[in-house]
C-alpha cells in the first residue's frame, strides 16, 4: 500500500482544508465532493478530481469521509457509487462528520464485515485549522489502527486525542465538544446583544470579555465577526443546530438533563427559523440582537 496516497470525500470548509494541508505536505490526494468547484479548486493545487467515490485508488491509506451528516455517509459508503465496490480487508475509513454515536457503530459493524478498519475521528476548529493543521481530531479506533496510521494523522492535526479504542467515543466526545461550544456562542451573542442595548461600543466591550473571565474561543472568532458585519458562511447555523440536537439527544439517553443545552439548542432552531440557516453561526448575534 502506498503510504503517500489518501482520498477525502466531502471537500468543502473542513474537507477542503484538510486536503490543501495535506497536499502542502507532499500527500498525493484525491478528492471528490458533489461540488465541482470545490474539486476543480483542489486540482489546481495538484490534487486528483473524482467523479465518485467508488473510483477512490485502491493504494490509498485512508479513504477520509467528510461530508455533513449520517444520510451523506450513508451514501459516500454503502451508496450505488458509494466506497464500499472497492474497499478491501485491511482497508481504513476516517469517519469525521459530526453524527450519533449509535450510526458511527453501525457504519463501524458494516465495515468491520468486509474487514475494513473505522477511525471514528471527528474534528473541531474550523477551516484555517483544518488548512493549517493545528485542528483538534478526536479520534477513536483500535491501537494499532491508530499506530499504522500515525504518521497521516499527526500530518492532518497538531491535536491528536486518542479517546479509546471503541468506535462512537469520538462521536460522544465531539457532541459534549459541539455542546459547549453551542452554549459558549448563545452566550457571547446575547451577552453582545445586551452590551449594544446599553449602549456600550462592541468592539472594546469584546476586548474586555477577550481579557477576562467570560472569555470563550467561539465567542471571540463570532462576535469579531459579527461585529463587523460579516456573515459569509465558514460554519452554517445549521451545523450547530444539527450538533447541539444530537447531543441533547444523546444527553436524554444517557439519562442526563442539563439546564442549557436543550435552550441553547432550541436557540440556532429559532435563528434557522427566522432565516438565518444559510449564514455564518456568528448569524446569533444578529438574532438575538433584533429581539426586545
Amino acid at each position: 500500500m502506498n503510504t503517500r496516497i489518501v482520498t477525502v470525500i466531502g471537500v468543502g470548509n473542513m474537507g477542503g482544508g484538510m486536503a490543501a494541508n495535506l497536499l502542502g505536505k507532499g500527500w498525493n490526494v484525491q478528492v471528490c465532493d458533489i461540488d465541482a468547484a470545490k474539486v476543480a479548486a483542489l486540482a489546481q493545487l495538484s490534487a486528483t478530481a473524482m467523479a465518485r467515490p467508488a473510483d477512490a485508488a485502491a493504494e490509498s491509506q485512508a479513504f477520509i469521509v467528510c461530508v455533513v451528516d449520517a444520510a451523506q455517509t450513508e451514501e459516500v459508503l454503502f451508496g450505488e457509487q458509494g466506497l464500499a465496490r472497492m474497499l478491501r480487508p485491511g482497508h481504513a475509513v476516517m469517519l469525521c462528520p459530526t453524527i450519533a454515536p449509535q450510526d458511527v457503530e453501525s457504519f463501524a459493524a458494516r465495515l468491520a464485515e468486509r474487514g475494513v478498519h473505522t477511525l471514528d475521528a471527528p474534528m473541531s476548529g474550523g477551516p484555517a485549522r483544518a488548512r493549517d493543521g493545528s485542528m483538534s481530531l478526536m479520534l477513536a479506533c483500535e491501537q494499532a489502527v491508530y499506530e499504522r496510521h500515525a504518521g497521516l494523522l499527526r500530518d492532518l492535526s497538531a491535536k491528536v486525542f486518542h479517546i479509546s479504542e471503541k468506535p462512537g467515543d469520538g462521536a460522544r466526545t465531539k457532541l459534549v465538544n459541539n455542546l459547549l461550544a453551542g452554549i459558549n456562542l448563545v452566550g457571547a451573542a446575547e451577552a453582545l446583544a445586551l452590551a449594544g442595548r446599553l449602549g456600550l461600543d462592541l468592539g472594546k466591550t469584546l476586548d474586555v470579555i477577550e481579557q477576562s473571565s467570560g472569555q470563550s474561543w467561539i465567542g471571540s472568532d463570532r462576535m469579531r465577526r459579527a461585529i463587523a458585519g460579516d456573515y459569509a458562511p465558514r460554519a452554517h447555523v445549521t451545523l450547530l443546530e444539527k450538533d447541539t440536537r444530537l447531543a441533547v439527544a444523546a444527553a436524554r439517553t444517557a439519562g442526563f438533563e442539563g439546564p442549557l443545552g436543550e435552550r441553547a439548542s432550541r436557540v440556532f432552531v429559532e435563528a434557522h427559523q427566522a432565516g438565518l440557516a444559510g449564514e455564518d453561526d456568528a448569524a446569533l448575534f444578529k438574532h438575538l440582537g433584533g429581539k426586545s
